[in-house]
Order: C-alpha cells, then structure tokens, then sequence
C-alpha cells in the first residue's frame, strides 16, 4: 500500500458494471460536471462548491484537474467518474471520503447528471464501489442521504445498505440544514 506522509493512497483502479465504466475524471469532463453540478435538483440536495456559493465553470475545471486527483492522492478517498459505456458520456460521479484509516471506515458519495437519472446508474455505482472498498478490506462503509432526498435513500436500500437512524440537522445545504439518514454495509453483510 501506497502512503503520504504516513497517510496511505488508495489503488489508481477502473471499475467496469454492466453498464458503466467507472474511471478518474478527464479534462474532457469538465463541460458536463458543469451542467451537472448547476442543475437546480443537484443543487437542492449537494450545496456545491459550498453551501451559499454558486458553482461556476472554474469549480468544474478545478475538479477535475485538481481536487478529485486530490483526494486520492493525499490519502483522504477516490473519486471515479460515472461514464455510460457505450457512448462513454459521463452520467454521474462516485467516490470514497472521509476515510477513517486506522478505523477502515468510510462514506460513499455520489451524484447523478440530469440526462442519467432514473437508469439506475447511482445504484450499480456504489454496488461497484462499496463491493471494492469491502474487498480492499474497509470495515464500514458509510452512505448518507439527507431524509427528504428519496431517490437517494432508495440508493442505499436498492444496493444492500442497512439504515441505522438519524442524524438531526447534520449537513447544512444552501438554504437551512438537512437530517441525514445514515445506513451502512459490513463485510458480513455480503456473506
């Protein structure tokens, strides 16, 4: 294992479902994490770059030039971009955060472009992920999906995730703050 400053650094790894490649972010993603991360329903749910800012084309370039290469690199998780195989048209991303190294834990994260939604995309992706990060040999991984945000929580179930209850007020969005319903997966529960 790979390791920064005594942080270790997750495989560079492609991830392939049925129907996705999961793979890092190019320079050539940059128009369409764009057009994804500025849709009013992403929005609603992700406060991104931040809660009261607006996402602007320099937030998209620098994702996917420097922060999602980042995060790898400096031990702290992996981003893959969700790309339809096939016509190889990103449709979402998935990623790893908030490691907990000396614990094995971690979250997954996620979001789907508008013309990817209602495929089924977020779920296979974080099947894939979750499967990989169990199999790299995590412990606990997290996904947290704010309470109101059913599609999301649909996610969770849909891909083997046992909800565990609630954390009340947990993520501020934009406007006010979100309970989070929080579920996980165990290696045990893949057995």
């Amino acid at each position: 294992m790979t390791s920064i400053q005594g942080r270790p650094i997750l495989p560079s790894v492609i991830l392939q479902t049925e129907r996705l490649r999961l793979r890092a972010f190019v320079e050539g993603d940059i128009d369409d994490v764009y057009a994804s991360c500025t849709d009013a329903e992403l929005q609603r749910w992700i406060p991104l770059p931040s809660p009261g800012a607006v996402y602007t084309r320099e937030d998209a370039r620098m994702w996917c030039r420097e922060l999602a290469p980042g995060i790898r690199i400096g031990g702290e998780g992996q981003q893959w971009a969700m790309v339809k195989r096939g016509s190889g048209r990103l449709v979402g991303s998935v990623g790893l955060v908030r490691i907990v190294w000396p614990a094995m834990t971690t979250e997954i994260g996620y979001w789907v472009s508008p013309w990817g939604r209602g495929h089924g995309y977020a779920t296979e992706a974080a099947i894939a992920v979750s499967r990989w990060a169990i199999e790299y040999g995590f412990l606990r991984v997290e996904l947290k999906a704010a309470t109101g945000n059913t599609g999301s929580r649909r996610v969770a179930e849909r891909a083997g995730f046992t909800f565990e209850g609630v954390e009340r007020s947990a993520m501020p969005l934009h406007e006010g703050r979100a309970d989070l319903a929080v579920y996980s997966l165990l290696p045990g529960d893949l057995a």
